[in-house]
């Protein structure tokens, strides 16, 4: 009896044995999206001609395989005219540049201010092309300037707020009679 019950228990274990020793599956390769560099208290600067344009800062920046760039604790932006005088800021919770699209966007409390005119803009997702110069948006927009407070959804502008249009304009406009 004892000699059976062992020839069933080798006969047991070959086969699991067996069944165990088949082809393995082949695992898809899984592509890492990840940052592939990252940089904290980052200062930036780019310049035509000797002069600085624009002043960049951010506490942290992603980089990644695509030429992308993630600023996810926010990221502020001085704009200089030629001269070198600040003409305006911009800062958000957080950007992103896109660098195919050599587009940038940011989200959260985004605020730019023309520092000559004193006006500020605020919204909650702004995008710029420095090629062009130009912001837009297709959200709420809150523009104060003297006196005024201007609302609407939707607008386009040169970087600095020196020129903008609004779509949807609504608001409170301080006549003088």
């Amino acid at each position: 009896m004892a000699f059976s019950f062992m020839r069933i228990l080798v006969f047991i274990f070959s086969i699991v044995t067996l069944m165990s020793c088949g082809k393995a599956e082949p695992q898809e390769q899984l592509e890492y999206t990840g940052p592939l560099s990252e940089a904290e208290k980052v200062e930036l600067y780019y310049s035509e001609n000797d002069k600085v344009k624009v002043k960049m800062t951010a506490d942290v920046m992603y980089e990644f395989k695509s030429g992308d760039r993630e600023f996810p604790k926010g990221i502020y932006l001085e704009f200089y005219n030629e001269f070198g005088k600040l003409q305006s800021t911009l800062r958000a919770n957080d950007a992103y540049f896109f660098k195919q699209e050599n587009q940038w966007r940011g989200r959260g409390n985004v605020e730019v201010k023309n520092v000559e005119k004193n006006e500020q803009l605020n919204t909650e997702e702004l995008f710029w092309k420095p090629a062009e110069e130009k912001i837009f948006t297709d959200k709420f927009v809150t523009i104060r300037q003297k006196g005024d407070v201007i609302y609407g959804t939707g607008l386009t502008a040169k970087q600095d707020l020196s020129d903008y249009e609004i779509q949807k304009v609504e608001g409170e406009i301080e006549v003088e009679e």
